[in-house]
């Protein structure tokens, strides 16, 4: 069976909570798929026409897209050296089932001037539903907000749980830098 935080199979749709918010960012822009997994939102935004890196520790579960036009594929360990984006370079960040709160900063200086981050991962009390359970993984509630609520504009904000795909506590957040209001239809 496939884990819930890295999907093994390539068809799995995208998050429902990327896709609603996937068209704030700018058509054609450039997307930073972090932890990119096997890939399932770097697939929907390339069939969206959109340029994407797609960053993982491991890739492989993305070989077959490897020559696909307007993809990057980065091996990295995100968690070890230097983040390896330049600021200002991405219009669209998606972040999902993956944390590691030293880049919270990293992440609002990677997006451009009207760059929107989509960001979804597991909070507090997942641990009693299953994986992740270590608390270094699960957001504190409100955690989003306060993290990038100062910097960026909070276009829409969760924290509730779940059952399908799987029970699971959830934080979701959607922001831009845009200083203008964004069209939520």
């Amino acid at each position: 069976m496939p884990s819930f935080d890295r999907p093994n199979d390539p068809d799995i749709p995208a998050s429902p909570w990327i896709t609603r918010f996937a068209p704030l960012v700018r058509s054609g822009g450039h997307i930073l798929d972090v932890a990119a997994g096997y890939g399932r939102h770097t697939r929907h935004f390339l069939g969206q026409g959109y340029k994407v890196t797609a960053v993982d520790i491991d890739v492989s579960g993305m070989s077959d897209l490897k020559d696909q036009i307007g993809l990057i594929l980065l091996e990295v360990d995100l968690e070890m050296g230097d983040w390896p984006f330049p600021e200002s370079a991405f219009d669209g960040i998606v972040v999902t089932n993956y944390l590691h709160r030293p880049h919270f900063p990293q992440l609002i200086d990677s997006l451009a001037a009207d760059g929107v981050l989509i960001f979804e991962t597991f909070g507090q009390g997942n641990e009693k539903l299953g994986r992740p359970r270590n608390p270094n993984f699960l957001l504190e509630s409100g955690e989003l907000l306060r993290a990038f609520g100062d910097n960026l504009n909070v276009v829409a904000y969760e924290l509730g749980s779940e059952q399908t795909p799987r029970p699971a506590v959830r934080q979701r957040l959607c922001a831009t830098k845009r200083t203008d209001a964004v069209p939520l239809n």
